[in-house]
């Protein structure tokens, strides 16, 4: 593709970081959605700030120059009175511009002078003391259900309430600060949403790292006039968004264990019957406008990230989490973590409208995982019966201050958990390890077919009865820690969730239609059971922002196979409409080398099928070419194992003497290199720590790691530390899981019906249809694969070599799924090749770069 655009890119970019922004751009003007893959280490965070803002200034000034000359042609006024009238809008246009620039470089001016006062955190407003910090948590009122009455007429507001959480006060004075909900078209109109880029990652850290990048480039303004010079350019205005508990300031509320406690407790603190003396002091109001203002106007000036925007809430003495929401509208781009932008009541709770914007979600190979976890929820028998407990407890206490409707939704509630239970423990029994729940039989308990589950949903959701109900749980054992710490429970941790929410959140999901999502129990051994909601159509809660958006790009290091984004987030767009791009890696073709191996030193054929995971000859055979491999490869060398249990089993073979004279397979190898594990319970990174000291010291390191476990996303084996990486197998999904079933069974009916509606032949539909599922299986065995093996050759000047055990990795199937920079250095027909030419070659590979 021929550069065609400036972009600013802070060095020279290389060939295919030009094409990636190109690219970028591209989509952004037609409108299109993009999947783009670029491997780690080819700049592609820096690439998509790039191309995407060199876009949209370059909209902006045209845009500007459109709305200049708009009318123009269909007016009878003479030529002159039509130039005066474009030079006034001109001027006002650029006069707006010049007092927001004007104040903004202005703060810049002050925040640079007085920046060390700034980052002390003096603050000129005096906090109030609140109700948590008078010490009022100890009294047992707290936990008080107030009154509560479900038949209410519900007004605009209230209805509000219901779909987002907010308190009708904290409604009410979102919409006078125009930070919240509008239901007039004339409302929206009055402040202007400009075209902005939304950018999404999985976690505040990363959205760190991609503001920093922020930083790096330089832009030309938007919008000329005679006073501008071709070198002027002008910052960018960035606003990063945080749930509450990222940017809470009040301490009385931060200090909760929970996010669910931290939003309540802002909540109650917000309402009308909450004394004036015990409101948050840091809550926008009538008064305290000039600070929203103020706090808007620094957070554009700057480019801030989460932790920059929670002490400049605390500078000024104003809620950031509230606050930030005046500083939307003007933005040019907006950083939030993936639930804030996949979650529709998140998005309405924060006032985001996408709707003409620009969507772009980094890391997206997490996408469908993560909108199915977002949509999803799990919870045990334990916790469910722990949760009947507290109430139980709870009751016990209040039963006598309970009254009306908080008593007959409380009883509902009891008869719910006591309907679960029961269904769990009739599973328990039974040999099953898993299955599909059928809904009639989960609330088979004596009377809940008569409760109206919509209401009950409300009133768990209203009522704060979660919380209330597991907080008095947690004071009573800290009660009974402090007065009998001999015998007291040990277990007086919230949990992130109270299990209540979980309940409520099981039941919502009761009321989506069918076909979107399905219930499970799978046994937890040795005695629990879990009962959990899947999300099998991600595109329904998908396609809002699809269909909002003038644009959507996924970017990710890794993002093949491309199919699965096609059918599973937007089946209903044509492939005109959707751009992919797969670039090549920076490195040179001679920093990888690239091999499918099937069979071993003495010419054993591996095929690391499920059926095929007990043959000892077939784990010998591994273990003796990786003891050959550990002899060439230098530093470290990391191996990947289809599951945890599977890694367990050739450990434990591995450990075998074939005779009191001859060592181990595994101690052989430990005298090769110094080597570690990856542990399912354990943390990772005392791991980590220990093998990059073992790499330093000369020896060298051999971690064995699963595909999909905590080594094999997110984690640098940058250089030394990754010169080879070994994939053995192939870790398909159990076939036979319950969930893995509904999927293939959803994804083939769909497509069934999809291919019946365009009038495809029935015959070709079954096979069409059969095609699908199989693809979906295969796609998510090789979206893991491929995580992993992007876990080596990190940067320009890296090399390592990626050899994939299995006789599968050969075949057109598999490796047409493969990264296009993995298939590009495959060594053509390596999987016919010899146990002895893979040596030969790793031998040279690693002799060369020694000798370079």
């Amino acid at each position: 593709m021929e550069k065609s655009h400036d972009f600013h890119h802070p060095y020279t970019p290389y060939a295919i970081q030009e094409t990636f922004m190109e690219t970028v751009y591209q989509v952004l003007e037609e409108g299109k959605v993009g999947i783009l893959e670029s491997p780690t280490g080819t700049g592609k965070s820096l690439s998509l700030i790039c191309g995407a803002l060199t876009w949209l200034r370059d909209l902006k000034g045209k845009a500007f120059e459109e709305g200049l000359n708009w009318g123009q042609n269909d007016s009878n006024e003479p030529e002159w009175i039509i130039e005066q009238a474009r030079a006034r809008k001109r001027r006002e246009i650029l006069r707006q511009r010049e007092d927001m620039e004007t104040r903004l470089a202005k703060i810049r001016a002050k925040e640079k002078a007085q920046r060390e006062r700034y980052l002390k955190g003096d603050q000129a407003f005096k906090r109030r003391k609140t109700e948590a910090e008078k010490g009022g948590d100890d009294d047992e009122e707290q936990f008080v259900l107030e009154d509560y009455d479900s038949d209410r007429e519900q007004s605009s507001v209230q209805k509000g309430v219901a779909s987002t959480g907010f308190s009708a006060a904290t409604l009410e004075l979102m919409n006078k600060l125009g930070l919240g909900f509008t239901n007039t078209a004339e409302e929206e109109d009055e402040v202007e949403d400009e075209i902005k880029i939304f950018y999404c990652s999985r976690t505040h850290s990363q959205l760190t790292q991609f503001i920093n990048e922020l930083r790096r480039p330089k832009f030309p303004p938007a919008i000329w006039d005679e006073s501008t010079k071709d070198t002027d350019i002008e910052d960018l205005k960035h606003l990063t968004l945080g749930s509450r508990k990222n940017l809470c300031i009040n301490p009385s509320v931060n200090k909760l264990n929970s996010l669910t406690a931290i939003n309540e407790r802002c909540s109650e603190l917000q309402q009308s019957s909450t004394a004036k003396e015990h409101k948050c002091a840091f809550l926008p109001n009538k008064e305290n406008q000039p600070l929203v203002n103020t706090f808007r106007d620094h957070a554009l000036a700057s480019i801030r990230d989460i932790e920059d925007m929670g002490a400049l809430g605390k500078e000024i003495g104003i809620c950031p989490y509230y606050a930030s929401r005046a500083a939307i509208k003007p933005a040019e781009i907006v950083t939030l973590p993936y639930p804030l932008l996949l979650q529709k009541s998140a998005r309405e709770a924060l006032g985001i409208s996408l709707k003409g914007h620009v969507v772009i979600i980094d890391e997206a190979h997490n996408l469908m995982d993560a909108i199915s976890g977002i949509h999803g929820v799990e919870v045990s028998l334990k916790q469910l019966k722990r949760a009947r407990t507290q109430l139980g407890v709870y009751l016990q206490k209040f039963r006598n201050r309970l009254k009306g409707k908080n008593r007959v939704y409380i009883a509902q509630a009891v008869r719910v958990i006591d309907s679960l239970v029961g269904y769990l423990e009739g599973r328990v029994a039974q040999p099953k390890a898993d299955g599909t729940v059928s809904e009639k039989e989960l609330l088979a308990g004596n009377g809940v077919d008569q409760i109206n589950l919509f209401k009950l949903i409300r009133y768990l959701s209203e009522s704060k009865l979660a919380r209330k109900v597991e907080s008095y749980a947690i004071y009573t054992e800290t009660e009974a820690t402090r007065t009998q710490p001999s015998s007291a429970p040990k277990n007086s941790q919230t949990t992130s969730t109270p299990v209540l929410h979980q309940i409520s959140s099981l039941l919502s999901a009761l009321t989506n239609p069918s076909k979107e999502g399905r219930l499970f129990f799978t046994k937890l051994p040795p005695s629990n059971i879990s009962l959990s909601y899947l999300l099998l159509d991600p595109s329904t809660s998908f396609s809002e922002i699809v269909s909002e958006c003038r644009s959507v790009i996924l970017a990710g290091g890794t993002m093949s196979p491309f199919a699965p984004y096609y059918t599973t987030l937007f089946p209903s767009l044509p492939p005109s409409q959707i751009t992919t791009l797969s670039c090549g890696h920076v490195i040179p073709s001679s920093n990888l080398l690239a091999w499918t191996l099937s069979r071993g030193p003495s010419g054993k054929e591996y095929n690391f099928t499920f059926s095929n995971r007990g043959d000892n000859e077939m784990i010998d055979e591994l273990g003796r070419a990786l003891l050959n491999i550990c002899t060439v490869v230098p530093d470290g060398l990391v191996v990947f194992f289809p599951s945890y249990a599977y890694l367990s089993t050739i450990l434990s073979r591995w450990g075998i003497s074939p005779s009191p004279t001859q060592p181990s397979i595994l101690s052989r190898l430990e005298g090769k290199k110094s080597l570690f594990k990856e542990s399912k319970e354990a943390s990772s990174e005392s791991v980590l720590q220990e093998y990059a000291q073992a790499i330093d010291s000369g020896k060298g390191g051999l971690l064995l790691s699963v595909v999909g476990g905590k080594m094999s996303e997110g984690i640098n084996f940058s250089d030394a530390l990754g010169r080879c990486v070994l994939i053995i197998g192939l870790p398909y999904p159990n076939i036979a899981s319950a969930s893995i079933q509904a999927k293939m069974e959803y994804i083939e009916t769909s497509t069934r019906v999809r291919l019946q509606g365009e009038g495809v032949e029935r015959g070709e539909v079954e096979k069409r249809a059969k095609e699908a599922g199989r693809d979906f299986y295969e796609n998510s065995c090789m979206r893991a694969v491929n995580q992993s093996i992007g876990r080596a050759i990190r940067h320009k000047g890296d090399y390592a070599a990626i050899v994939m055990v299995d006789v599968r990795f050969s075949g057109a199937r598999v490796k047409g799924k493969l990264p296009g920079w993995i298939q590009q250095g495959l060594v053509e027909g390596s999987g016919e090749k010899k146990f002895g030419e893979l040596m030969g070659s790793l031998g040279g590979f690693f002799r060369g770069k020694k000798g370079g």
